[in-house]
């Protein structure tokens, strides 16, 4: 289990990013994590995944405090990130650099095969389309079998068809193995059809104002009135922790999990 207690974030400046941040997630659960800017969406990965360390509270998986990068959990940037002096392939294998040859070879050969991406083993980078570049990036984070992988608006940057494309094929990639996610986004679509919870998130600084859950057979209908339903709730709880005029005294009162709407 992934137990994220109580996690704060105070920069050198004095700026507050997170506040009394808890979160407890199973193994195999998909959480997405929305809110608007400014709400330490980002902080919150870069704590989970060790590249940061928290100025109050812990993070832990299954018992073990991360407090550095970690060999069992992963993270996918909003942008692929891949090295341009490396092809494809040596990309998806970097991390496996002090694995066997005979095996590196044959787990990137594999990954690349998932990601539908085994014909461009052999090209560079500023070969790929976007998309491409971004399941290669997939494919790297795989590799070394995470048991939690973090994704930082892992599809904005790409068209509307594409990122559509890429959520399905993310969840087909998490059949597989079903390492736990957590995933960033600001697209309410991407949550609702991705997440078994959405975490709303409420800014200045950082804090939980709704989690709510998003009980949907997979794959999952965008046309159906549940899943509209579904998203009108995230809709409203974001909405509301927008609203200047709610307080929530102690970080920790949250809403009625975007129960309440007004339309």
């Amino acid at each position: 289990m992934l137990k994220i207690d109580h996690i704060g974030k105070t920069y050198p400046n004095a700026v507050r990013a997170l506040d009394g941040i808890s979160l407890d997630v199973e193994p195999g659960e998909i959480v997405a994590v929305v809110g608007g800017s400014g709400c330490g969406k980002s902080t919150l990965l870069r704590l989970v995944s060790g590249l940061d360390n928290p100025t109050q509270g812990n993070v832990a998986l299954d018992g073990d405090a991360i407090t550095s990068p970690h060999e069992k959990i992963g993270i996918v940037f909003q942008e692929p990130r891949l090295l341009p002096w490396l092809t494809v392939a040596q990309n998806v294998g970097f991390g496996l650099a002090d694995r066997p040859k005979a095996e590196r070879a044959e787990r990137v050969a594999r990954q690349l095969d998932r990601v539908g991406l085994a014909e461009k083993a052999n090209v560079w980078p500023r070969e790929l389309s976007g998309g491409q570049a971004q399941r290669v990036a997939l494919a790297r984070a795989l590799v070394m079998r995470p048991e939690v992988l973090l994704l930082d608006e892992p599809f904005s940057a790409l068209d509307a068809f594409t990122r559509v494309d890429l959520q399905d094929h993310l969840l087909d990639l998490w059949a597989d193995t079903r390492p736990t996610l957590i995933v960033v986004t600001h697209d309410v679509d991407e949550a609702i059809v991705l997440a078994d919870r959405v975490m709303v998130m409420r800014p200045a600084p950082g804090r939980v104002f709704a989690e709510i859950e998003v009980d949907l057979v997979r794959p999952r209908d965008r046309q159906s009135a549940a899943y509209d339903f579904a998203k009108r709730r995230v809709m409203a709880a974001l909405d509301r922790s927008l609203d200047k005029k709610i307080t929530i005294d102690d970080g920790e009162t949250r809403s009625e999990h975007g129960a309440a709407m007004w339309w």
